[in-house]
């Protein structure tokens, strides 16, 4: 018997050899005549195939497949209320009735209006905004939030370490849940592959309920190295909503000796933008768990506001499910608009070819581009990438730094002190079409500005990488650089 499978494995393997060419040439007319795709994309996986054809076959099977749909998760009872609510904005808008409290913020209402059009994404006015670049305390907000649920705990993430943070966090989930408190937490199954089934079947036990969003083949196996579940997004009693860079795990806390210091960017929000949240989060649970909870009309009721929060918030998400790259659009929508500043904190940085040319003509134009990355690569391929198209930025005008006090992992774009974009998405592809993301555009001085200043203070722990710097690098570094460029369309 066991003579027999080897016999036909060696025999398959054989056949895939004897048939390389023609294996590449099938593979190849997928890629160019069956999938859309950027034919910077399609160069990309062209260059595996042919350079490396078994490893490429492989690498395209595991991370080429494009499992994009037309709207994956659909609304369903609640789908009506928004689309109301959307169109009354709409009509504000195009008859000039809707007012920001800030005269100066009248110019992003085009910016308001593709969000809405686009995405759904209501503006509310009435949210108090609190800001977290520190992982102790941005954790130590949220136990304290979640230890006063009354109703539910709704909780995803796409990294959680089973460590000492996680103890934490499990602990006052399972206490609340003993109270009463529903609990549901959703994670993601390639983030979370550290994990065991048993951590998962004992929160079961102790009534918290939990779903898988692209579950691993066999226990481990992961089929879907693309399309993950990259938003974070914590939901409490309708009125408390976090977003932002932080994953649950030691190293977010500063723990892990090869980051050093975790410097990230995550924000609480107070306000009925929290609704908007709510909402993403039903989605993507509706999905992974096969239910519908927008049935569930407590979930949705209008809670007692105790902050008198004034800044306008509209939550964006995309993905492969999505018509349209709406995080990436949004990016690409402020450059343009912007006037005198344009501050990006980024842990990768691989625009495309719009975004870069975007940048290039702001920093040209005399706008104050300032771009800021890690000192050290936590994927070593993505960060070589990234430090080419900064090279690009420096020869435009661009100032950019590399953080040096640890590791640098906000996800943030602030524009003329006015608007900033900010949540779970990089400034690369991957963020752009491959992964799900969701951020806040938060139409705000007072909160946009806190976020610059935080950028100006990271400014005295960072290198300020100048052109001559830049020019002076190593052989081995430029050769890196060259060879990770190459592949970025799909790193």
């Amino acid at each position: 018997m066991l003579q027999t499978i080897v016999g036909g494995i060696v025999g398959t393997y054989g056949w895939m050899l004897d048939h390389l060419f023609l294996i590449n040439i099938v593979f190849t007319l997928i890629i160019i005549f069956f999938q859309r795709r950027n034919p910077t994309t399609v160069w990309a996986w062209l260059l595996l195939l042919y350079f490396i054809p078994v490893l490429g076959f492989v690498l395209y099977l595991i991370l080429g497949q494009n499992f994009r749909k037309d709207r994956m998760f659909k609304m369903k009872e609640i789908e009506g209320e928004i689309k109301y609510a959307v169109r009354r904005q709409e009509e504000s808008i195009y008859r000039k009735k809707l007012r920001l409290r800030d005269p100066e913020l009248d110019r992003f209402k085009r910016l308001i209006l593709y969000n809405l059009n686009e995405g759904e994404a209501v503006l509310t006015d009435n949210n108090d905004i609190r800001i977290y670049t520190d992982g102790r305390e941005k954790f130590n907000a949220l136990l304290s939030e979640m230890d006063h649920a009354r109703n539910y705990i709704h909780m995803q993430y796409y990294i959680i370490r089973n460590d000492e943070l996680w103890k934490e966090i499990e602990e006052v989930l399972i206490r609340k849940a003993r109270q009463g408190v529903e609990v549901r937490v959703l994670f993601d199954s390639m983030g979370c592959r550290g994990m065991h089934h048993s951590d998962w079947v004992r929160l079961r036990k102790a009534g918290i309920e939990v779903a898988e969003f692209f579950p691993a083949v066999l226990g481990k196996l992961q089929l879907r190295v693309n399309y993950r579940n990259h938003r974070k997004i914590v939901v409490i009693d309708g009125r408390i909503g976090f977003v932002g860079g932080f994953n649950i795990g030691r190293e977010y806390l500063g723990k892990n000796r090869r980051f050093g210091y975790w410097r990230d960017t995550h924000i609480c929000i107070e306000g009925s933008a929290v609704t908007s949240l709510a909402v993403r989060f039903v989605l993507d649970w509706n999905y992974a768990a096969g239910e519908n909870l927008f049935l569930e009309d407590r979930l949705f009721e209008i809670p007692t506001y105790l902050r008198g929060g004034r800044d306008p918030v509209q939550i964006i998400s995309s993905g492969p499910d999505s018509h349209s790259q709406e995080i990436r659009n949004n990016y690409l929508r402020l450059i343009h608009m912007a006037r005198k500043s344009i501050y990006i904190q980024t842990p990768y940085f691989i625009p495309d070819d719009d975004i870069r040319d975007a940048l290039e003509i702001a920093a040209k134009s005399g706008i104050d581009v300032r771009i800021m990355i890690p000192c050290k690569p936590d994927h070593p391929f993505v960060y070589w990438a990234t430090y080419s198209y900064l090279g690009e930025m420096i020869e435009a005008g661009a100032r950019c730094y590399t953080y040096e006090n640890g590791f640098l992992h906000a996800k943030c774009m602030c524009v003329d002190g006015l608007v900033t974009c900010m949540g779970t998405a990089n400034m690369d592809i991957r963020s752009f079409s491959l992964n799900f993301e969701v951020n806040a555009v938060i139409y705000s001085t007072r909160t946009t500005g806190k976020l610059m200043e935080a950028f100006e203070n990271d400014i005295t722990k960072s290198t300020l990488v100048t052109r001559k710097k830049y020019e002076q690098r190593d052989f081995i570094i430029r050769f890196k650089e060259q060879f990770c460029r190459l592949f970025s369309p799909v790193l």
